[in-house]
């Protein structure tokens, strides 16, 4: 008779605590950055090509211009390029900065059941606090970690153990919703249970590990983790 008792599946984890990547995840701003990374290079003759968009996405700034300069041999400087990609940003966020489709329903039913909340992204603090604020978000998560809270970016796993410290539970009954293969990559090395949610061009990104590939922060699936 054949031996069943190690054939069973593991119960997943209750979630007691969700993190939020924000570029392209809550708000549209990944859309915008193509924009302006495609501004960018066209001043100086260049394209935007879909593999640099690869490399450069869910990364600090500093460290996706520095690819974009030697990607492309610009003479630019890092801080140069980041004054030219703020003036040029500016005027987006004024005209076309919107929640991603689902992000204030799911962040207010997490409010409503006390599941505690937060923000861990690889953009600056005040382009983060700015971005939350404009689209009604900013007060409704208990913390907001960017690139100034962390020594080592994403894909490196430090931001997102940090979030767990932060929201008080084990990196495993923390669930990480992401948009970017990058992004991804930090939340599964830091073993959170993680939902990929990608949009536009991160449809393409390999998300292994993931516990499941949504179609929008309204996908019913993210409740039903929620849920177990």
């Amino acid at each position: 008779m054949t031996d069943m008792t190690h054939t069973h599946t593991p119960v997943p984890p209750r979630i007691r605590g969700v993190a939020f990547d924000l570029d392209g995840l809550l708000v549209n701003t990944e859309e915008l950055y193509q924009h302006v990374g495609t501004e960018l290079l066209a001043r100086r003759g260049r394209l935007f090509e879909a593999d640099l968009l690869d490399q450069m996405m869910g990364r600090p700034q500093q460290v996706s211009l520095q690819i974009m300069i030697d990607w492309h041999g610009l003479s630019d400087t890092i801080e140069a390029l980041a004054k030219e990609t703020h003036e040029i940003f500016a005027g987006l966020l004024d005209t076309r900065l919107e929640p991603m489709p689902g992000a204030v329903s799911l962040v207010d039913m997490l409010l409503a059941r006390g599941i505690p909340r937060g923000v861990a992204t690889s953009s600056g603090p005040d382009f983060a606090h700015d971005v939350l604020g404009r689209v009604g978000l900013g007060e409704r998560f208990g913390f907001i970690l960017t690139a100034a809270d962390v020594t080592h970016g994403k894909p490196h796993p430090e931001i997102y153990e940090s979030a767990a410290r932060r929201l008080g539970v084990a990196t495993g009954e923390m669930l990480v919703l992401e948009d970017s293969e990058n992004g991804c990559r930090a939340a599964v090395a830091a073993g959170a249970v993680v939902i990929a949610v990608p949009g536009g061009h991160s449809r393409r990104h390999d998300f292994a590990g993931a516990r499941l590939i949504a179609d929008s922060l309204a996908d019913p699936r993210i409740h039903d983790v929620l849920g177990q």
